[in-house]
């Protein structure tokens, strides 16, 4: 894949990178929905590392990247970027096994605005991270609420992993020409949760491995392309303030697909954990800050 040819303007760059992340979006949100399909069947963790291998087998085949040529730094980068991947895929997919797979995604949003927050110097960044727990609370504590000890647990593990990914997304992007990093990043991620996907891989049927394969392509490689090239155009502030469209996606496709519906409140909740973050990490300035 060639070098990528950013529009001129910022507004153009901006909604270059909206474009991308809403695709990226709806592709993660449809591939959790195809995945937690085989949840019964395999395990979370089986079918989240075996999506990243095949995700990386496809990346690698597209793109070939040279390994010669990158500094300490650069590596560095590359690898915390995948090992971030794989960490808040497992946890991502432990934490749908558990709870509704809207609510899941919420509380992964939560990472970008924390590192925001983390950055901040305003009063406002502060009451745009109690908004945002106000949200949580409408999710999990209110009649027919999804308050899961494991479940929510893992779901903060991947906002923490989330909030290394956003970062990193901006790095990897901004390094180097192409993909190419993002290739190395992906297999870094299958190779960390290879001993799994290798272990499972031969109970796995052929209609299964289509399920899996679709995942991989619509979870994997197409938005993590799409978060990899916002990132080189523009800034992780940006993007980490588009990431807030996720909680409100995965609401609409598991509703859609899974036929998994949460309680008006808990929308509620959703929408305040969204627009709460967006204008968090939006409001917290600074490239350096972060779904």
């Amino acid at each position: 894949m060639g070098k990528l040819r950013a529009p001129r303007s910022a507004r153009g760059r901006v909604m270059a990178a909206a474009g991308m992340v809403m695709v990226g979006s709806l592709g993660i949100q449809t591939s959790s929905s195809l995945s937690a399909s085989l949840f019964g069947a395999l395990g979370p963790i089986p079918v989240s590392s075996m999506r990243m291998l095949v995700a990386a087998i496809v990346i690698l085949a597209l793109t070939r990247p040279k390994l010669a040529g990158r500094s300490k730094g650069e590596w560095l980068g590359i690898v915390i970027y995948g090992l971030a991947m794989a960490a808040m895929n497992v946890c991502l997919y432990s934490a749908i096994d558990r709870i509704p797979m809207g609510v899941a995604v919420t509380l992964e949003f939560l990472g970008p605005c924390v590192v925001a927050l983390a950055g901040s110097h305003h009063w406002r960044e502060g009451l745009c991270a109690v908004v945002a727990l106000v949200g949580v609370g409408l999710i999990s504590f209110t009649p027919g609420g999804y308050f899961n000890p494991a479940g929510y647990l893992f779901a903060l593990g991947s906002a923490v992993c989330f909030g290394l990914y956003t970062l990193f997304a901006d790095r990897v992007g901004k390094a180097g020409t192409g993909l190419d990093g993002l290739a190395l990043s992906v297999t870094v991620a299958a190779l960390a949760t290879s001993p799994v996907s290798i272990t499972r891989a031969p109970h796995v049927s052929a209609a299964q491995w289509g399920v899996i394969a679709a995942s991989a392509v619509l979870g994997v490689a197409i938005p993590y392309t799409m978060d990899t090239l916002s990132g080189r155009i523009t800034s992780a502030r940006v993007v980490g303030t588009l990431f807030s469209i996720d909680p409100a996606m995965s609401v609409i496709i598991a509703a859609l697909i899974l036929r998994q519906t949460i309680t008006a409140v808990a929308v509620i909740g959703v929408i305040v954990v969204s627009l709460a973050g967006a204008l968090l990490v939006w409001s917290s300035g600074g490239d350096a800050v972060n779904g």
